[in-house]
């Protein structure tokens, strides 16, 4: 059984972190660059444990790796050599897992949740590129050459050992089916999918939410299906299209509603009261519940005093 599947038999609700790049910059940290948070990695590592330490301290279960737009290529045009890119990328684990020992170190933090997991974030092509295509999907890229993409990082992460991948932000059904093709050649490991969805219906690519979760839900190493980075009026109707065609259990991490700028890497509008949305989540029948883009660690504690309500 999966480490998610096991720790969902016994809580009912599992924590996710919330926002990671737009953490940063809350805290001072200039992110308006191609490599975004993955920035940070080099500038300011204790900063990135720091944000991950914080969440696991507000209640998050899993906080994921600042390697979302974290890729050999994209160092290499920083100046990096490509051996240096790949400890970075292994950085980005190394970071999230020493902030998990630390705070579960504390023994008195333990009471009422699971031992927090370590997850290494997996990002779409369109975050390499920098120029907000995860929130259209209009890559002219194929499903092998997405699959050539991503095998190279898949490989130095798998390599760190985190407790699981967070394939996240996905646009397209190909790039998520690219992406599992890879993932194949590591059995033993597990990952959520994620899409990125314009409607409650369909992915930002167009893809009908029900027909990714009608074929993710054969692959053995899913161990979750969902959305993320999406409006939160969006996500129930998103739920309920998702389990009609899975048992696997629902993961959903949307953001605030506000509308992003990838010229000025910026958010615009007015953000949703998020916590009003929880319980809807959670009732549609969502398991991991956390935060994406505009999001902050206050955000995920009222989602843990959710969870801990539900364990009365």
């Amino acid at each position: 059984m999966d480490t998610v599947a096991r720790n969902l038999e016994r809580y009912p609700l599992l924590v996710l972190d919330g926002a990671f790049g737009t953490e940063l910059a809350r805290r001072g940290f200039d992110t308006n660059d191609e490599l975004w948070s993955a920035k940070a990695l080099f500038e300011k590592p204790e900063l990135v444990e720091a944000v991950h330490r914080d969440y696991y301290e507000a209640g998050a279960d899993v906080s994921t790796s600042a390697s979302y737009q974290a890729t050999v290529e994209g160092f290499e045009k920083k100046g990096f050599t490509r051996e240096q890119a790949k400890e970075l990328i292994v950085r980005s684990v190394r970071l999230v897992q020493q902030a998990r020992d630390a705070f579960w170190q504390q023994k008195a933090k333990r009471a009422g949740r699971p031992q927090p997991l370590a997850a290494a974030s997996v990002g779409p092509y369109g975050a390499y590129l920098a120029d907000g295509s995860e929130y259209r999907g209009d890559y002219r890229a194929s499903r092998a050459e997405l699959a050539d993409f991503h095998a190279e990082r898949l490989d130095i992460l798998v390599a760190a050992e985190p407790d699981i991948l967070a394939c996240e932000t996905m646009p397209l059904l190909d790039e998520a089916l690219a992406i599992l093709a890879d993932l194949h050649h590591y059995p033993d490991m597990g990952a959520w999918i994620s899409f990125s969805c314009k409607d409650e219906a369909h992915t930002c690519g167009g893809d009908a939410i029900a027909d990714c979760a009608r074929l993710l839900d054969k692959e053995r190493q899913v161990t979750a299906i969902g959305v993320n980075c999406t409006a939160p009026q969006y996500v129930a109707d998103l739920i309920h299209n998702i389990r009609v065609h899975t048992t696997k259990p629902v993961v959903v991490y949307p953001n605030t509603g506000e509308t992003y700028d990838a010229v000025t890497k910026t958010w615009h509008g007015s953000p949703t009261p998020y916590r009003d949305f929880v319980r809807q989540w959670y009732e549609a029948g969502a398991r991991l519940i956390g935060g994406c883009c505009r999001t902050t660690p206050d955000d995920i504690r009222g989602i843990a005093a959710f969870r801990a309500s539900l364990q009365k």
